[in-house]
């Protein structure tokens, strides 16, 4: 803290006392905050700055705008305020004496300081956060220190107090015995005799501990020291028999004595070890290097996913059998044919060209297979699960990764942990912890065994040394994959540690490691909660992992709040340039686990019943995290896989059957309702690739009360960078160049502001020009702009488009009055490489909340010399969102031509290898076309799907939507309609536009309200994938028909309406969510009223080139003015009951948007062709006579028989088809899930007779 700087003269800056108007640490946000609840001209309070150590600002209310002064130090420890070039500033010892010269008039200031503004006083005694049970006391500190991995920089080296001492007998002798010494100080005694004797009880139970650790080292030292063994003995048996008021003199001789014997017993080991083995016989060698075993040949029983125009050819659907050779690196492709014959086709890992996952039918995948040089075919299979295709997938990417001729990897497997032990060692076997068997989104048994690239384990209540416990994870990890893992690091505050361990091959990958520790218990002096920390390149990719220990308690809410803002602005974590950045936004991935402590706010008796059936759903609404993610209080833009497992706490110890939800205390009865306290969650980088393959809990390790939380990840890596063509020179330099920013910041202040750009790709950071326009709407909220004057051109180290690709560039937005931060944000370069200037649109946030959004044009111009790259093994797999909900166009000549330019995405990376047969400018040429047609999907506040499109007006961009915040009165917003404008309590309204058509590609006409995804948590429990901080990056290949400005791919137009003007007849609104709008969350054009939306007609988007003035026409249209048109319709022929749609993103608004689509059934979709050499005749005859294919239609055909609950089954093993139901039998039906006999029979009754109407 600033407060605690020196000062001249050995005098406190802050004098004698704090004075009441300084708030330490207050963030600059929330000093605006109080200063305009004053809100009277001349309030003042002062705070630490957030830009230097050791200075402070002073903050003034003047005509209802904030003006920010700086308090420097200088080398003699006077303050002044910063002034003006020329001035003469007036110095000061304290920070009273500097203030009661500004309380007088003309001194300078816009105005006197008038009135102060008072810091709110928390009281500590009511601040133990162990009320409920889950601590008694405050645990011990760990009875050893971290001896597995040497303290770094950032290590803590003081000691925390000894158990009860601070909470207990220090503050009695403080309260009473304090006052005796007084008296007897004043009275001549040059001794403190109750001091003593409080020291003397505080360390009582440290003598014990001391004389065990004395004795085991004796014996030590007796068996490798045997002449100083003597000596040993003697000075522990002399400072024994001492006594009396000289006790803590003794253990004051004793720690002596064990610092002696600590430092040199080692060394003398060592001497006695090598000594003895001279004389004996060459041990062998150690395993550290020896392979893990061979992964086995593994066979996946699967479905030929066929279409109307094949069935007249083939028959019945075919059963193939994939065995995976992944030590081989071959894929075998087997079909029964008749008299149990069997034809098999053999593909190399090079023959197989890419897998793309279905979205819409979560257990089928694509293959497109080589067939000839410059020939491909693809083919459709269902397999038995989800689960079985997700192995599939990660088999054989560890086949091309096997057989891969790159030196360095592309992606790695991340295993994550989490387990509060309960103060109690773990059993002798966690196998399935780090199998990540048990309950919740687990992996296949196939790959269950394969080791993963890094094992990151954090646990808190963890009582056993460092040393021991990492021990135990290497030899549980050797066991089970036959390989000795390195601890790379190991950081621990009192009972709270991580560890992370690393496979052998990657020893040398990993660099930079850094480790921190932040105490947030009582008064945050304790470390019985707070947080360790650990960050490290692998190569050219930033880690950082996180595991925390916060308050516990039902009602302390706000107390965990604050425990994770401290750790994010405290832990002292990555690139230390990058200090105005939290560590949110420090590194390419940051992974937060531990136990949050949030808890479920419903009554007990529900609780238990809704874990007894399973249904999670209606407690993650009421889940503490994600109502307070919901309302940005804490981890924004983090992401969540979605919780299917039951809450890790609190459980009866020795059994998973019970929880123990009352404990009898002094106070009376206290509830510990069931909860998902044990968490693991994650935040990226836009444009970066990283899916959660599994996130679940044990369910057979019962030493605690919590259950060990598991998740793993696949995540791209960049290598460290090497030019093949060295240096740029001038001709082939590559430059980041902007041509405009502009950015609302949240704040009443009015000065001046600047940039600084940050990146790895630069020699160091970069600074713009202050700000050449500037304006306001609201009092607290600023608008300011930047031109393309006063932007400074950015020139990369390196020019190669397969480096720039993979580099980001930090922002952040700072005051020329006190060069802090007011926001900051994260750019990915990689859409923006291209000759023509590109669009971005992000949000702004400091100290962990949400200050503004950001948005402007730019472009990263790249030479044609340096355009070559290659395809990334995570590229390889891409996701078919084209099927997901709605029509497939008028026919399926269109799926070809979809399927075709999935397949070119594919080809992005090999256009170096294409570079022997292609000059560079067509080279070059390609890149820049495949570039621009992917999607944009960076830059968009909770993926919104308007913030990137360049065509939104300044109007939209600054209408008074933008200052719906919570807390912020919302003055310019007054005059509109209050039916425009939501209420805290009111849905979430995200504005969305449909695309327009891309040529050749088929056309999506817009439902009128769609809303788009942001990473929070689901609000549904359908399968959800995480996306990454700004929109996803490895689902871009598997985008068809895009164009530059088009959605996230993540979120799908929806679909169209049944018949011309067929709506549903319940309101978009049945389900209000208590959500907080974010900035730029809600579009409400500041013009006139906009006339409803003629469906099937799209909104106008700018394409690629259309960001000119033609493009910038006001299209937009608020979701809410939509969705109240369509609930003041009636349409007739609405079906009694929705049918099932495309499963929502994570955090996407349940009232309004996606749910007001959903409804729609989707009309006459067309299938799409899965053979790619399939003649056309064929493809135009299926699309004049198939029925209604997808969800919906075999959703309808159920509800009319009444037997819609087997719609998940049926379309979980691909049976999404009414025509390709004819083929179905009992067998099948069976594995659907349809068991009961009677309905067996009146579903193959129904399509038979269906078969006979035709």
């Amino acid at each position: 803290m600033a407060g605690g700087g020196g000062s001249g003269g050995g005098v406190s800056p802050l004098g004698p006392a704090p004075p009441m108007w300084y708030h330490r640490d207050l963030s600059r946000a929330a000093a605006e905050e109080l200063l305009a609840r004053a809100g009277r001209d001349g309030s003042f309070l002062v705070r630490d700055s957030e830009s230097v150590n050791g200075a402070y600002a002073l903050c003034v209310l003047f005509q209802k705008h904030v003006h920010t002064y700086r308090i420097l130090p200088d080398d003699e420890g006077f303050l002044a305020v910063q002034t003006s070039q020329g001035v003469q500033p007036k110095r000061f010892k304290t920070l009273p004496e500097l203030v009661s010269l500004y309380l007088q008039p003309s001194q300078g200031l816009v105005t006197t300081l008038l009135y102060p503004v008072d810091r709110e006083e928390t009281a500590v005694s009511d601040d133990r956060d162990y009320s409920d049970g889950e601590d008694e006391k405050p645990p011990l500190p760990p009875r050893s220190a971290s001896t597995s991995t040497p303290p770094g920089p950032d290590t803590p080296t003081d000691s925390p107090p000894a158990a009860n001492g601070l909470s207990t007998i220090s503050h009695e002798y403080l309260k009473g015995s304090y006052a005796l010494d007084l008296e007897a100080v004043k009275q001549g005694a040059c001794s403190l005799p109750h001091l003593n004797k409080t020291l003397v009880a505080s360390c009582k139970r440290l003598n014990g501990e001391v004389d065990k650790v004395l004795s085991g080292l004796e014996i030590l030292s007796k068996v490798f020291d045997q002449q100083s063994a003597f000596m040993v003995s003697k000075m522990i048996q002399q400072s024994v028999n001492q006594g009396g008021d000289q006790e803590l003199e003794n253990l004051v001789t004793k720690l002596a004595i064990l610092k002696d014997l600590l430092s040199s017993i080692e060394k003398k080991a060592l001497k006695a070890l090598q000594d003895m083995s001279l004389s004996s016989p060459c041990s062998p060698p150690p395993l550290s290097m020896r392979h893990s075993k061979a992964i086995p040949v593994q066979a996946f029983e699967v479905k030929l996913d066929v279409y109307l125009a094949e069935l007249t050819k083939i028959g019945k659907s075919q059963k193939y059998t994939l065995s995976v050779d992944v030590e081989g690196g071959r894929l075998v492709v087997m079909k029964k044919v008749k008299d149990n014959q069997e034809d098999w086709t053999t593909f190399t890992h090079d023959k197989i060209r890419q897998l793309i996952k279905s979205q819409r039918v979560q257990n089928k995948l694509g293959i497109v297979f080589e067939k000839e040089k410059d020939k491909s075919q693809r083919k459709d299979f269902i397999f038995a699960s989800a689960k079985k295709r997700e192995a599939f997938c990660q088999l054989l990417q560890l086949m091309k990764n096997k057989h891969s001729n790159q030196d360095e990897p592309d992606m790695i497997s991340i295993f994550i942990g989490s387990w509060n032990m309960g103060s109690v060692p773990s059993p002798k076997s966690v196998a399935s912890w780090v199998l990540c068997r048990g309950l919740g989104k687990t992996l296949d048994e196939m790959t269950v065994t394969i080791p993963h690239d890094l094992y990151v384990f954090g646990t808190q209540e963890n009582s056993v040394c460092d040393r021991e416990w990492v021990e135990s994870l290497r030899a549980m990890l050797k066991e089970q994959t036959e390989l000795d893992y390195k601890s790379i690091a190991v950081q621990t505050l009192w009972n709270i540690k991580i560890a992370v361990l690393v496979k052998p091959e990657h020893e040398n990958r990993i660099s930079h490691v850094g480790m921190s520790s932040v105490k947030t218990g009582i008064a945050n002096t304790l470390g019985n909660k707070g947080a360790v920390g650990v960050s490290f390149m692998f190569n050219g990719t930033s880690f950082g992992f996180v595991n925390c220990h916060l308050t516990s308690g039902n009602e302390k809410i706000a107390r965990r709040n604050q425990n994770y803002l401290d750790i994010l602005r405290l832990l002292s974590l990555g690139d230390k340039q990058l200090s105005s950045f939290d560590i949110s936004l420090r590194f390419t991935h940051l992974f937060w686990l531990g136990d949050l402590n949030y808890r479920l706010d419903m009554d007990i008796q529900e609780i238990l019943n809704y874990i007894n059936r399973k249904e999670f759903e209606p407690l993650l609404k009421v889940d503490q995290l994600n109502l307070e993610r919901e309302k940005n209080k804490v981890f924004l833009r983090f992401a969540e896989e979605e919780i299917s497992f039951p809450p890790t706490y609190r459980y009866e110890r020795g059994s998973r059957d019970t929880y123990v939800w009352q404990k009898q205390k002094a106070t009376g009865m206290r509830t510990n309702v069931p909860s998902w306290c044990d968490r693991i969650l994650w935040k990226s980088y836009p444009e970066t690739h990283i899916v959660c393959n599994s996130y679940g809990c044990t369910d057979d390790i019962v030493t605690s009360d919590h259950s060990p939380v598991f998740a793993t990840f696949e995540v791209g890596v960049t290598s460290q960078f090497v030019s093949k063509k060295g240096l740029p020179k001038s001709s082939e330099q590559a430059y980041i160049e902007f041509e405009s920013i502009e950015a609302i910041v949240k704040t009443a202040s009015r000065t001046k502001f600047f940039i600084e750009f940050y990146s790895t790709c630069l020699e160091e950071f970069k600074k713009s020009y202050e700000n050449d326009s500037q304006s306001s709407d609201n009092v607290n909220f600023l608008r300011v702009g930047w031109s393309n004057k006063q932007l400074t051109t950015l020139k990369p180290l390196l020019s190669e488009i397969e480096y720039l690709q993979d580099q980001h560039l930090l922002l952040t937005v700072k005051s020329l009055d006190g060069y802090e931060s007011y926001g900051e944000c994260v750019l990915a370069l990689k859409s923006m490489i291209g000759s023509t200037a590109q669009q971005f649109h992000t949000y702004l946030s400091h100290r962990g909340e949400e200050t503004g959004n950001i948005r402007g044009s730019m472009r990263v111009r790249v030479p044609s010399e340096r355009m070559g790259t290659r395809e990334r093994l995570y590229e390889w797999i891409s996701v078919d969102k084209d099927e997901t909900g709605g029509p497939k166009g008028k026919s399926t000549m269109m799926s070809r031509v979809g399927h075709e330019y999935v397949k070119s995405l594919g080809e992005l990376g090999k256009v170096s290898e294409e570079g022997e047969r292609s000059s560079k400018e067509e080279t070059a040429a390609r890149y820049t076309h495949m570039l621009h047609t992917k999607l944009t999907t960076q830059y968009r506040p909770k993926q919104d799907t308007a913030d990137g499109d360049p065509s939104i007006c300044k109007n939209s961009y600054n209408n008074p939507a933008y200052y719906i915040l919570e807390g912020v009165p919302n003055q310019s917003a007054a005059a509109i309609s209050p039916e425009l404008l939501p209420s805290p309590t009111s849905t979430n309204p995200q504005a969305a536009k449909a695309p327009p058509p891309s040529a050749g590609a088929r056309t999506k006409p817009p439902c009128a309200t769609s809303a788009a995804p942001h990473p929070r948590r689901p609000m549904t429990g359908h399968p959800v994938r995480a996306i990454s901080e700004e929109g996803s990056s490895e689902d871009d290949g598997g985008t068809v028909g895009s164009t530059l400005n088009r959605p996230p791919p993540d979120f799908p137009p929806p679909p169209l309406p049944k018949g011309a003007l067929e709506m549903v007849a319940e309101a978009p609104f049945s389900k209000p969510r208590p959500l907080y709008p974010d900035l730029a969350e809600v579009r409400i054009p500041a013009t006139g009223p906009v006339a409803p939306l003629a469906l099937g007609e799209g909104f106008r988007r700018g394409g690629v080139g259309g960001v000119g003035a033609g493009a910038l026409d006001d299209q937009s249209c608020s979701v809410l003015q939509m969705a109240k048109t369509l609930s003041e319709s009636e349409f007739p022929g609405q079906p009694p009951r929705a049918p099932s749609a495309p499963p929502p993103l994570r955090g996407q608004p349940m009232g309004l948007g996606l749910d007001a689509c959903r409804t729609f059934p989707p009309r006459n979709p067309i299938p799409e062709s899965i053979a790619e050499d399939m003649p056309e005749e064929a493809l135009w005859g299926s699309s004049s006579s198939s029925l209604s294919v997808g969800e919906s239609s075999v959703g309808e055909w159920l509800q009319r028989l009444g037997l819609e609950r087997y719609e998940q089954g049926l379309l979980h093993n691909g049976w999404d088809d009414l025509e390709f139901l004819s083929d179905i039998t009992e067998e099948d039906l069976e594995e659907a899930g349809v068991l009961d006999p009677a309905h067996k029979r009146i579903l193959l009754e129904s399509l038979r007779q269906q078969q006979q109407q035709k």
